[in-house]
Parts: structure tokens; C-alpha cells; sequence
């Protein structure tokens, strides 16, 4: 299993030239597909820069929950909250440390992203944000399409083996179901030569 340490080490490298465009696309297709509820209680899991957190919180009320942004690299998070600090309204409750298990009670989420790494934290997460979301809450994330997915030798060395990179929508939505979620909607997204796959699902309400 890859430690926490390391996995950091690598992200907190590349927290100065992150891709941020690339990023807030599929933040932004995210936030689409899932529509959560201007007040609802909302975690970015293992939230790099904050494209999702920042996306969120820019358009919900006053008298909203902070979005919480969960990452184990404090240079990550370092570069959101500094993006954070010139977006008016942008209320996030920023968090260095492992996104698995999150830091919230059990059943007190109504929506869960984690865009763009699932395929770091592994199947774990998944049984994780079924416990820390209500019956019927939401979750939202996107994996690599594995036909397009070229990663570096070092980041493939990062990679959970026990997240399988789809080869469609259609499997990206059957994995999910097996893990315990209902009602899985998946779609291809191209991003010039990129493709991901994006998923959203529901905890079942007794489950």
C-alpha cells in the first residue's frame, strides 16, 4: 500500500504548476451532473487545489455549511486556500490530512466529490463515504478513461490496484453499484486529448 507520506510528498512537487484549467472542467462537470443543494452538506475528498470546493462555494448562501476540502498535501491545500482568499464568498473548511476516513460523523454528509482521485485512494473510499453520507445522499467523482490514461512510471507506482480504470460509462457504472451505491449514471467526458469518465450515484436509504 502506498504511504501517505509519499503520496503527499509527490503532489506537494507539483502544487505549483498544477493543471488548474483541466481540473476545473471536470470540477465544473461534476458539479452539473450531481446538482447539489445550495445548503447541503457537501465534502471534496482529497481535494488537491480545490476546483470542486471553490466551484461550490461561490455560488451557495450565507447561511451554508463551509464546503469541507480534505487533502493529505499541505502544498496542495496551500495553493487553495491562496485561490480561495481572492474569490468572494468562497467559504471552505480547509483540511491537511489523510480523505480516508474523513473527518465528519457517520451519516452527516449529503454530498461527497473526489474528482480526479479515486484511482490513488482505492476502494476503501467508497465504503467510507457510504458511511459518512445520509440515506439517500449523493456522490460524485471521476476516474480516468483507461484507454486514454498514459501516467508517468512514478504515478503509476501511486495508483490503488483495487480501482480498476473503466473502459466505458457503462462498466464505470457497474463497478459503483457493486460497491454498495444505487442508480449510477456515468458519462464519458473529452478534454482535447483526455477522457474521464464521470459517475454519480446514491448511498441506498437503508443501506
Amino acid at each position: 500500500m502506498i504511504q501517505s507520506a509519499e503520496l503527499a510528498g509527490v503532489f506537494d512537487e507539483l502544487a505549483d504548476s498544477y493543471d488548474h484549467g483541466h481540473h476545473e472542467e471536470i470540477a465544473r462537470a461534476l458539479i452539473g451532473q450531481v446538482a447539489p443543494g445550495a445548503d447541503d452538506a457537501v465534502a471534496d475528498v482529497a481535494c488537491g487545489a480545490g476546483a470542486v470546493a471553490l466551484q461550490l462555494a461561490r455560488e451557495r448562501p450565507a447561511s451554508a455549511k463551509p464546503v469541507l476540502a480534505v487533502d493529505l498535501s499541505p502544498g496542495m491545500v496551500a495553493v487553495g486556500r491562496a485561490r480561495a482568499a481572492t474569490t468572494a464568498n468562497a467559504r471552505i473548511d480547509w483540511r491537511v490530512g489523510d480523505a480516508v476516513p474523513l473527518p465528519v460523523p457517520d451519516h452527516s454528509l449529503d454530498v461527497v466529490f473526489c474528482a480526479s482521485s479515486l484511482h490513488f485512494l482505492g476502494a476503501r473510499a467508497l465504503a467510507d463515504w457510504r458511511r459518512a453520507l445520509r440515506p439517500g445522499g449523493r456522490v460524485g467523482f471521476s476516474l480516468p478513461l483507461a484507454t486514454h490514461f498514459r501516467p508517468s512510471p512514478r504515478f503509476a507506482e501511486l495508483l490503488a490496484g483495487d480501482v480498476p480504470l473503466p473502459a466505458g460509462a457503462r462498466e464505470a457504472s457497474e463497478w459503483t453499484e457493486a460497491r454498495g451505491f444505487t442508480g449510477a449514471t456515468s458519462r464519458v467526458l473529452a478534454l482535447g486529448t483526455r477522457r474521464v469518465v464521470l459517475v454519480s450515484a446514491s448511498r441506498p436509504d437503508g443501506g
